[in-house]
């Protein structure tokens, strides 16, 4: 199930655009072009479709290198669940971790019944290892710290409200005003 690598060169910033995007749809009421539920889920089943081969690719890289092609991917698709959610899991399992009773490395997309908009999430994340040595190791954690220092501010707004970030308030950054609060 190896899935077709993304481009080399990902703009440094392109995870604080996205996270900007972010803010911006919880200020304007909107996710992306659309304001109804039906519309914003049409646009979670398009983007779980062009996650797909990168959470496929993530999966396959940890597989080969870490357990040693030993793991089984899968993926759910996007499903409806009992409370009415959208979500889409894509899981590595082996055998270890089935016989030590502990969930699957998962990535899940999901559209929450009262939420705004989707997320994404995994099963336990929370803690990153620091086994860095030299400059070369340093540097090669750019990707991880991006993606926890975006994590940690969008858990800020989350507490509190996407105008704690100065880049989403009307008029600052050319990008237009509207909604006022965070619904998750």
């Amino acid at each position: 199930m190896t899935a077709p690598f993304p481009p080399a060169a990902v703009p440094a910033a392109a995870n604080l655009d996205a996270l900007l995007r972010h803010f911006a749809d919880l200020r304007d009421g909107r996710h992306g072009d659309a304001v109804s539920r039906s519309g914003k889920e049409e646009l979670f089943r398009t983007a779980a479709g062009l996650l797909d081969p990168y959470a496929r690719q993530a999966l396959t890289e940890l597989n080969e290198e870490l357990l040693l092609g030993q793991g089984t991917l899968a993926a759910t698709g996007v499903q409806r669940s009992d409370d009415g959610s959208l979500f889409h899991a894509w899981t590595l399992s082996w055998a270890e971790q089935r016989d030590g009773g502990i969930p699957p490395v998962t990535l899940y997309a999901h559209y929450g019944r009262g939420f705004h908009h989707p997320h994404l999430r995994g099963a336990t994340v929370s803690e990153w290892p620091m086994n860095v040595f030299d400059d070369a190791q340093a540097a090669a954690e750019l990707p991880t710290l991006r993606a926890i220092a975006a994590a940690d501010l969008h858990n800020l707004v989350f507490e509190r409200d996407f105008r704690i970030v100065p880049a989403t308030v009307s008029g600052a950054s050319g990008v237009p005003s509207g909604h006022a609060g965070h619904q998750h």
